[in-house]
């Protein structure tokens, strides 16, 4: 059948946990097929870099492993939904596919949680990743005013990135106070190499202000942004700015592995110490169990691919480093935990749902996730919920988890590919039998 591939081990996500998960998989002489929706293998960290011209030494390498490994990469291309068991069907810029596999490592990694505020649709508000993102695309920032807020470490590599390429940024506003930042701090004295560069970023900055317990509350201009309003304990200011760049730490892309009945846990997919997850024949790793940076992600993406294909001595090896790194993401979670003063930015005509434009008041008029979407379409737009459904559970504590098939909006011509009783829940026979992590 035409689009039909077949591999031993397959690979959905091409960022770093998915390159060291397929060149470990491949080492074992598997047909190993990599799958992302982006056009070149990277993902959102590594976007833009290639194996010729890399800024990042680590990423350099490990692009050009991927480059020389006999990988079959297939670009542009989404996981949809599961037509059977190892039998997964995908959009592509061509046209529908179909992959069958023996085995499946899910590295499909993580997007930047984003909380409302008044003024958060202007445009030239965006995600500090995506900022980042368009600027290796080519966005010019040169001279462009740019506020850096929200929570996490991406923000000062975002701060960093924008600075070289000429962006004037103003300051950088993390919402995470300074006691915590502090216990972070130390607990990055025990890892030498984060420690390192940690330092050398902060010097980088070091002209520009880095303020704790501070969060937009408002943004405001004439069609498009032109300034930002700063709450810094119990100061306001208006801050002028081309851009707002705004991330509040990142939420893992547990949408496929829920569809493929993985266990999810506290917001991330459940594994043992090989990375395999509580469906047999199923692997995960990076940030999709855990938030914990680029070489966290290297580390399980190698026991990933290294398990799936019987190498089960060289990924107990790496899972002995595993320790380390749990313990970096601990004190991630912990340090920038969000504060509830958050909620407050947020009036009851704050546009929560851009999809479907649905105000905080008119969710706060029913009564559950499930209600609000009957009553407003609030998550059933593009995203599919993937905006407003964190920040929902956040500002109202509601439980959003529900996944169906397709996980992205499809064409007709892929929802004829697959059964029609496929658009509906997973039925049991259709999922991998379970099986119990070690």
């Amino acid at each position: 059948m035409d689009n039909v591939f077949a591999f031993d081990v397959l690979v959905v996500g091409a960022g770093p946990a998915g390159i060291a998960a397929a060149f470990g998989a491949a080492e074992s002489g598997a047909r190993v097929g990599v799958i992302d929706d982006n056009p070149r293998p990277g993902g959102q960290i590594w976007r833009g870099e290639t194996q010729q011209r890399a800024d990042h030494p680590e990423a350099k390498s490990w692009l050009e492993k991927f480059a020389r490994c006999p990988i079959e990469f297939f670009s542009s291309t989404e996981v949809v939904d599961q037509i059977d068991r190892g039998h997964l069907l995908a959009q592509s810029h061509d046209g529908p596919r179909e992959f069958v596999c023996k085995k499946l490592i899910l590295c499909t990694g993580a997007r930047e949680l984003f909380l409302p505020f008044p003024g958060w649709t202007l445009p030239n508000v965006m995600g500090a990743g995506a900022l980042q993102a368009l600027a290796k695309s080519g966005l010019s920032v040169s001279g462009k005013k740019v506020v850096i807020a929200g929570s996490g470490p991406l923000l000062l590599a975002v701060a960093a990135y924008l600075r070289e390429h000429g962006a004037d940024v103003r300051l950088i506003a993390e919402q995470a106070p300074w006691h915590r930042l502090a216990r972070f701090g130390i607990s990055l004295l025990l890892q030498k190499n984060k420690f390192v560069q940690a330092l050398a970023i902060r010097r980088q900055l070091a002209d520009i202000p880095y303020k704790a317990s501070c969060w937009p509350v408002r943004a405001a201009g004439n069609g498009k942004l032109e300034s930002v309003t700063l709450r810094c304990g119990d100061r306001t200011w208006q801050e002028p700015c081309d851009y707002l760049a705004c991330g509040f730490h990142l939420l893992p892309n547990t949408e496929l592995a829920a569809l493929l009945g993985c266990e999810i846990r506290g917001g991330f997919v459940r594994v043992n110490h090989l990375q395999q997850s509580s469906v047999s024949g199923i692997f995960c790793a990076g940030e999709l169990t855990g938030i914990g940076g680029v070489d966290a992600s290297i580390l399980e993406g190698s026991i990933a691919g290294y398990a799936a294909t019987g190498q089960d001595a060289r990924a107990a090896q790496l899972s002995r480093q595993k320790a380390r790194s749990e313990n970096f993401t601990a004190a991630l979670r912990r340090a920038f935990a969000l504060r509830p003063e958050l909620r407050a930015s947020v009036s009851p005509d704050t546009i929560v749902c851009r999809c479907e434009d649905v105000p905080l008041a008119r969710l706060r008029s029913c009564a559950s996730w499930r209600a609000a979407k009957l009553q407003t379409r609030c998550g059933m737009g593009p995203c599919q919920g993937r905006i407003c459904g964190p920040a929902v559970e956040f500002l109202l504590g509601w439980k959003t988890s529900s996944v169906r098939p397709p996980v992205f909006p499809v064409p007709i011509e892929t929802l004829a590919r697959a059964p029609v009783s496929q658009f509906s829940r997973p039925s049991e026979e259709n999922l991998i039998p379970h099986e119990e992590p070690r």
